[in-house]
């Protein structure tokens, strides 16, 4: 009777760790393992949202309640919600938490379209990158997405930070500072994706030609990603807009860079970390420059 006691016990443990791994919740019985479960397996966001209140309240795994309830909060479109939330209780987190919590800002501001506050942390995010903030003078960090673990590189990090820059500037829409961050981004780490939203900055400045030479090159299986379906289709339709459009350029909707000395000068000074042989002033730079002694604030 005893070891068949035990064979049970045995097996109904094993039962609830595949469980628990199968739908990627914690074990245990608090507050923040039932905004998971709530969360996952019975499918009821608003539930968890409830729970997840309670687990940051009874100090129960904070970091990681903050940023799911801002996440549930998002898909509920309470986004403004989830801000405050963030904003107000990020000081119970701690040091390592920060990083994340601020991607999970960056992303509720886009749904918000919040695009000041995006680009002024996107804008701090990449001085930390360069003042050694986020790496700790490694070249590499650990990186999470969607519960797995993978290794990221300095420069992919920075050359994803500056594509959602550049990605904010549209939807100012200044187009001709979200150029300068694309180019800037494909010096660094280039890619398909990139370089359709590079053309489309040039095809709204009316620079048909210079959209078509990057195109052309992302069809051509130039670029990393180009073999990809969705850059590709993206590419395909960019590619006939410039066909359809006016070779008459409008820099009518353009703001001005608004792009600030430090923040040049910071990234300047990261690029010339990892190409010491260039020139002391990037090309890109020096469209900044010129452009901004053209453009009257």
């Amino acid at each position: 009777m005893e070891v068949g006691s035990s064979d049970q016990k045995t097996s109904s443990k094993r039962e609830r760790e595949e469980f628990h791994v199968a739908h990627k919740i914690p074990s245990g019985d608090t507050p923040y393992v039932r905004a998971k479960h709530a969360q996952l397996v019975q499918k009821d966001p608003e539930a968890a949202i409830v729970l997840f209140w309670k687990a940051i309240n009874a100090g129960d795994r904070v970091d990681s309640a903050l940023k799911d309830m801002a996440v549930v909060m998002k898909q509920l479109d309470r986004s403004e919600e989830a801000i405050e939330a963030v904003k107000s209780f990020r000081g119970l987190c701690s040091k390592q938490s920060q990083e994340s919590l601020d991607n999970v800002l960056i992303d509720l501001y886009k749904k918000c379209g919040k695009v000041e506050e995006q680009i002024e942390l996107l804008k701090r995010k990449l001085r930390q990158i360069y003042q050694g903030q986020i790496f700790n003078g490694k070249p590499t960090k650990t990186a999470r997405s969607h519960g797995k673990k993978f290794q990221v590189s300095v420069k992919q990090e920075t050359s994803r930070l500056l594509g959602n820059l550049g990605w904010a500037y549209m939807q100012k829409p200044n187009y001709m500072a979200a150029e300068v961050v694309y180019k800037k981004a494909q010096m660094i780490d280039p890619d398909a994706n990139k370089a359709c939203n590079l053309s489309l900055c040039l095809i709204k400045q009316g620079r048909h030609d210079e959209a078509r030479a990057i195109l052309n090159n992302v069809l051509g299986g130039k670029l990393p990603g180009s073999n990809d379906h969705k850059p590709r289709t993206r590419a395909e339709e960019l590619l006939l807009e410039v066909r359809l459009r006016q070779p008459q350029p409008d820099f009518s909707d353009l703001l001005g860079l608004d792009i600030d000395d430090d923040f040049v000068k910071g990234i300047e000074k990261l690029m010339n970390e990892w190409a010491p042989s260039r020139s002391k002033r990037l090309p890109v730079f020096e469209e900044i420059s010129s452009f901004r002694d053209q453009l009257t604030y």
